[in-house]
């Protein structure tokens, strides 16, 4: 058996990227970093990529029979409700045939994501033959609990048909009353990474293939959705652009001197004051994205007869959503459910579609 290399992608495409190699009976023969900027390029051997798990959204889904081509079509449409993109912008890979009568594994990413790990991974001088995500690395426990290991900034929760990444303030709020299994020994971890190097739970990169092959157009006979990220009440994947710019928040009265010192750019702005209340704008609020994603759709789950069709974040206009509802007293409710968490809502649209009112709102830090 000839040695894998599995690489651990980082969350910011700037860090380096650990690796082991994995001999023949799983033993680790070599541990190190990948660096952007070395000179000798690895040695070339059948690598397995881990992707973020948080950037991927994973379900257990009853397809009917059909070919993989039309099982992956069936998920995307089986799962519209939780997707706010256009299909030819998502790519979908399904995890092995169960048995009958047993629901089969799909993840879903944003073809976006995959070209931008592939780039990552051919700056550092490799090709994955194989990517996976973080969270299904994890053995599925076979009791009700989930098992949590920390891969960067973000947890990594596995439990039965269950599997998600999540910001660590959030762990408890998916747990759902569930017990946690933590996993803190490192060789341990290591253990789950070469099992997952040696037999992947899902490929994504075959998926990217097949998605391109295929030369799907849209959602062909499913509706299509709008939007630009793929979001769901526990996962939300957004260009790491957005990520990056989450740590953006300043007061509005700082002085001239103070913006210089923190952001000459701003400073060389012809006006420094408006550019940073404009940046203040569209920063993600307090808490990041995925707080403020929990706490939204909480608010809306309380407003009886409400739905969120469409949550959309962008580095330049903020976190916008589209909340679709039977009464236009119902968004002022959704604020003040918003403000519990110190977040507050703002309507900056409204219309009647078939006797529901559908709202047009922005998200922001109660003030």
């Amino acid at each position: 058996m000839k040695p894998t290399r599995l690489i651990l992608i980082p969350a910011l495409a700037g860090e380096p990227a650990p690796y082991l190699v994995i001999g023949a009976g799983g033993y680790v023969l070599e541990r190190g970093v990948l660096a952007l900027d070395a000179v000798e390029r690895p040695e070339l051997m059948r690598t397995v990529a881990v992707a973020p798990g948080a950037d991927v959204l994973i379900r257990w889904l009853d397809l009917p029979p059909g070919s993989a081509a039309q099982q992956r079509a069936a998920a995307l449409w089986g799962l519209k409700d939780d997707l706010a993109a256009p299909a030819d912008r998502l790519s979908v890979a399904l995890g092995p045939v169960p048995v009958a009568g047993e629901p089969r594994l799909v993840a879903v990413v944003s073809q976006s994501l995959l070209d931008a790990w592939s780039d990552y991974l051919a700056a550092l001088g490799v090709r994955a033959d194989a990517l996976v995500p973080d969270v299904l690395t994890l053995d599925e426990p076979f009791e009700d609990t989930l098992t949590a290991v920390a891969f960067g900034g973000s947890i990594a929760l596995r439990g039965r048909r269950f599997a998600a990444s999540v910001q660590p303030d959030l762990v408890d709020i998916v747990a759902a009353g569930r017990s946690i299994e933590p996993i803190d020994d490192a060789a341990a971890v290591e253990r789950t990474l070469v099992q997952a190097a040696l037999a992947p739970a899902v490929d994504l990169t075959p998926a990217r293939a097949r998605e391109k092959a295929e030369g799907r157009r849209g959602w062909g006979r499913a509706a299509a959705l709008a939007g630009a990220v793929l979001v769901s009440p526990l996962v939300l994947m957004i260009a790491g652009a957005a990520r990056d710019e989450m740590t953006a928040a300043r007061a509005q009265d700082q002085a001239l001197a103070e913006i210089a010192r923190v952001d000459p750019e701003l400073a060389r702005t012809p006006d420094p004051v408006a550019a940073l209340r404009g940046r203040v704008r569209a920063a993600p609020p307090p808490g990041g994205v995925m707080a403020a994603t929990a706490a939204l759709f909480t608010a809306v789950e309380g407003v009886p007869d409400a739905e969120l069709d469409m949550l959309v974040v962008d580095p330049e206009d903020g976190m916008k959503a589209s909340v679709t509802h039977p009464d236009y007293s119902d968004v002022r409710t959704i604020d003040s459910a918003m403000r519990g968490a110190g977040l507050t809502v703002t309507e900056t649209g409204t219309e009647d579609n078939a006797g529901r009112v559908v709202s047009d709102i922005t998200i922001g830090a109660a003030r």
